[in-house]
């Protein structure tokens, strides 16, 4: 059985609290190492990982089922696109499907046939813009309310959106300080490196994020995963596995997590980050089930910030206010299932 990451869904639309399970993130002021094309991988050159502040990170990418609870809770209407129809219509969609007319609209995995539900929504989602990310994120900082898609639920938070939906809009957003009240992001670029890829016990980086120089297996290994293995597709027509699903449960590979024990950051979905690349889009790292691009830690891509695709996802970063992380070494405010670094 895959991770904890799945929510019940409500009967009837009603709206679900959802736990996103993360863990800490220490090592503070490690060294980053470069990547991009210079290095053996792709996109311009940068060093990344070097990471000065304590955070925390998902450790499952944000499934179809926690998205689906944030459309009940925000997307009666949805004046800013937060659900794409190619979800549910697409072969490589979520399967998250809408119902009702606008004002109205409920979400759920009833298109799918009676008794597989539950089956789809503890995998990643998709079709997710870089700003259906961050209103995601804006939600719950302001501690996952009902009601339109306003300032007090998806339009500020950690991320000042005020209707931002065009990429050059989106471009010009940037993060509120946990000081300003912002808590729940996208990763930075860095934020995401340094976990993916970096071994803070023996202060080195690896080439893949499995905590591995060994280029990792697409293998699906049931019920004891080896270990160094992700969903992706290698070519001829071999995916980790194929039609319904192609992308797996989050933390099915339950032995291939990275040196944080983070799962799936290689492979299953695109994971959107903070960084603008190449001036118009911005960062999405770790590959997809759809290729088998993007593992290697050299690899930088992008993406316009208002494109939604099949094999697009993302995961959160927290960064609690200074108090609060105090709190948390202290008295162990958040609950995390394994950690190798602290």
């Amino acid at each position: 059985m895959a991770g904890l990451a799945a929510i019940l869904l409500a009967a009837g639309g009603a709206v679900a609290d959802i736990t996103i399970e993360t863990v800490p993130v220490g090592n503070i002021g490690n060294t980053g190492e470069w990547s991009g094309e210079s290095y053996g991988g792709y996109g311009p050159d940068r060093i990344c990982g070097a990471v000065d502040y304590e955070y925390n990170i998902g450790t499952y990418e944000v499934t179809a089922g926690q998205y689906c609870e944030f459309l009940n809770a925000v997307a009666k209407s949805d004046p800013h696109g937060l659900y794409n129809s190619s979800m549910d219509s697409s072969s490589y969609g979520c399967q998250v499907t809408q119902h009702g007319t606008s004002g109205n609209y409920t979400y759920d995995f009833s298109g799918r046939p009676s008794g597989t539900e539950a089956d789809w929504a503890n995998r990643p989602v998709s079709f997710v813009s870089w700003g259906d990310a961050a209103r995601f994120c804006n939600w719950l900082t302001n501690g996952q309310p009902t009601g339109p898609q306003d300032l007090t639920t998806t339009e500020d938070g950690s991320y000042y959106l005020n209707d931002a939906s065009s990429n050059v809009a989106l471009l010009a957003v940037t993060r509120t300080s946990p000081e300003d009240g912002g808590r729940y992001y996208i990763p930075t670029e860095d934020e995401w490196y340094k976990v993916a890829y970096y071994d803070g016990d023996n202060g080195v980086y690896y080439d893949y994020p499995t905590g591995t120089d060994s280029v990792p297996s697409n293998d699906l290994v049931e019920p004891t995963d080896p270990g160094n293995n992700v969903t992706f597709y290698i070519g001829g027509g071999d995916y980790t596995i194929g039609s319904p699903h192609y992308r797996t449960e989050v933390g099915a590979h339950e032995n291939s997590e990275s040196p944080y024990a983070t799962f799936d950051q290689g492979g299953n979905v695109w994971e959107w980050n903070e960084t603008i690349l190449h001036g118009t889009y911005r960062g999405v790292r770790g590959g997809s089930f759809s290729d088998g691009d993007g593992l290697h830690g050299a690899g930088r891509y992008a993406w316009p910030p208002d494109g939604e695709n099949d094999s697009h996802g993302f995961r959160i970063s927290e960064v609690p206010e200074p108090a609060t992380l105090a709190l948390l070494a202290l008295g162990g405010l958040a609950v995390v299932r394994r950690k190798r670094n602290s």
